[in-house]
């Protein structure tokens, strides 16, 4: 009987030391797994896990204050950690590559796609400029980018962030690397081109036998694609085996509350909300105009002929791949664009043509919780700062304006004495529910959440969205939903709008729409949520009440 092949990625006991005054000695402490070829590990765990820093150790980009102080990495048997400096750039691109969460921020800006991808080719090999092209437009082609040679001259910024993510795999699997890890690829992704990436990661793996260590915090991503799951928490790997071993029968505590957060794509049967008529939309159009003097006029609807309505106590959910309109309507009705054409009624007000000096006392009635807090609040500001600017601004006092922060700490489930703290001193879900209590000081009427819980742990995740049920209850809040993830929206929405090419294609009551969608696209969208088979969580309601 012959011996089984030896992994492509083995990590033993791997122990990364953390600078002194932290929470904790180590960022990750004995952690011990393998990556055979052909296989998909999937690591999962909240924020603070150590699973990124796992990654990053196996790439040697640790950032320089994070020490390896026990444990080996080996690839295809060589130690990475006792690696040079050159002998790991060699490693990188050659035998291991990276797919990073965020494209646009990995790509550089001022070199087209082709110049990018060619880069890896000029430095680990000896081929031609010709021959390096052919191999370029060759990949870009396997990775179904339409029209390779326009793809090849476009700029980063010229791409959707789908074909932004197939660039990265395309550079990525350039030379046939051996081990292939990607960290949180998907997470920004609408469902469809969620599910062409992993499709394509599964499809390119198959083909070339290339091991993926893949990191994520989305279950229905790893009910998809993995074939191992190792959960980690706090540094340490709790539990690992068979994907269907660890989602269908975890044994593990933490792993059972991770995989007991996913919300399903069941919606919860809500009633029928009648609560007063706080916004309503007639004809809601946004153009946008391009060319000049010299160039053909480009029109570009990004939203047309949109209706719809909200009342208070009710949560209306829009759904759609990126580019539908959603995240336009949203930002129409806030006015942070101006409408090119409808009406935007917020009571008996239409806000659509008024001049900022006549719309300033309306915006305090709708506020915005946008997807990344740490960009939407100021680094420089502490939090209490931040959360008593508004209210100051439209005459409250310095002395209420604070009374008033600290009671909405403590509302979102924070100490009110941190209110002196900066943004980077606090979690990603801790941010998020600070810019909330930033919002709800304004005494809004109307709530827009644009894509608010899309970068968060389930974990976080759900006690966010547990939040904003319990927000809207006490404070009778019309929301407005802006997601891509369609387990989020069955749980939250009581109605649900799905856009496309800036259109409403369908809308009604959630329950419905999952059950029976009538439109051809909104049975796509749900074909293709990853995993959509698997989750069982509670609907967010009972849990939120719990």
């Amino acid at each position: 009987m012959s011996a089984a092949p030896s992994p492509v990625l083995e990590i033993e006991n791997l122990a990364i030391a953390l600078p002194g005054g932290g929470d904790r000695s180590r960022a990750v402490d004995g952690v011990s797994f393998t990556v055979a070829r052909g296989e998909i590990v999937c690591v999962v765990g909240e924020s603070g896990s150590g699973k990124s820093v796992t990654a990053f150790s196996v790439m040697g980009l640790l950032a320089k204050v994070l020490k390896p102080v026990a444990g080996a990495i080996r690839l295809n048997g060589e130690d990475v950690l006792t690696a040079s400096p050159q002998r790991l750039r060699a490693l990188r691109g050659d035998r291991m590559a990276m797919i990073f969460q965020e494209p646009m921020t990995a790509l550089n800006p001022v070199l087209t796609v082709g110049d990018q991808i060619e880069e890896v080719l000029r430095i680990h090999t000896d081929l031609g400029a010709k021959e390096r092209r052919a191999k370029v437009l060759a990949m870009l082609d396997a990775m179904h980018l339409p029209d390779p040679e326009r793809m090849h001259a476009s700029y980063p910024h010229q791409l959707s962030g789908g074909q932004r993510q197939r660039v990265m795999i395309a550079a990525a699997l350039i030379l046939d690397p051996a081990l292939l890890i990607a960290d949180e690829p998907t997470t920004a992704l609408d469902v469809t081109t969620q599910a062409q990436i992993l499709k394509l990661i599964r499809e390119m793996q198959e083909r070339r036998g290339t091991g993926v260590l893949f990191i994520t915090h989305d279950f229905g991503v790893v009910a998809e694609i993995a074939d191992r799951v190792v959960v980690m928490q706090r540094g340490r790997v709790v539990e690992q085996g068979p994907a269907a071993q660890v989602l269908e029968r975890p044994q593990h505590p933490y792993t059972k509350m991770l995989i007991g957060a996913v919300p399903t794509m069941t919606p919860a049967r809500r009633p029928p909300v009648t609560g007063a008529l706080a916004l309503e939309t007639a004809s809601l159009e946004k153009t946008y105009r391009s060319g000049g003097l010299f160039k053909t006029e480009r029109v570009v609807h990004a939203a047309a002929d949109v209706a719809l309505r909200i009342r208070r106590g009710e949560t209306v959910g829009i759904v759609g791949e990126s580019g539908s309109g959603k995240s336009t309507v949203a930002r129409c009705i806030a006015r942070l664009i101006a409408p090119s054409r409808g009406q935007i009624m917020v009571g008996d007000r239409d806000i659509a043509r008024l001049p900022e000096r006549r719309l300033r006392p309306m915006r305090r009635k709708i506020q915005v919780v946008f997807q990344d807090p740490f960009r939407s609040l100021n680094p420089r500001r502490t939090v209490g700062a931040s959360i008593i600017e508004g209210p100051m601004n439209f005459g409250t006092s310095p002395e209420a304006a604070t009374a008033k922060a600290r009671e909405l700490m403590g509302l979102v489930g924070l100490d009110p004495s941190a209110l002196a703290r900066y943004p980077h001193q606090f979690s990603g879900g801790q941010r998020q529910r600070i810019a909330l209590a930033r919002a709800l000081a304004m005494e809004p009427e109307i709530l827009i959440a644009d894509e608010a819980v899309s970068a968060l742990d389930v974990s976080v995740q759900r006690q966010v969205l547990a939040l904003l049920d319990d927000v809207q209850r006490r404070f009778d809040l019309a929301i407005l939903f802006i997601t891509h993830d369609l387990r989020v929206a069955a749980q939250i929405c009581d109605r649900l709008i799905v856009m496309q090419r800036g259109r409403i294609v369908e809308e009604g009551p959630t329950a419905e729409v999952f059950a029976r969608p009538s439109a051809a696209y909104t049975r796509a969208l749900i074909e293709a949520a990853p995993g959509r088979e698997f989750g069982r969580g509670e609907h967010l309601p009972e849990a939120a009440s719990a």
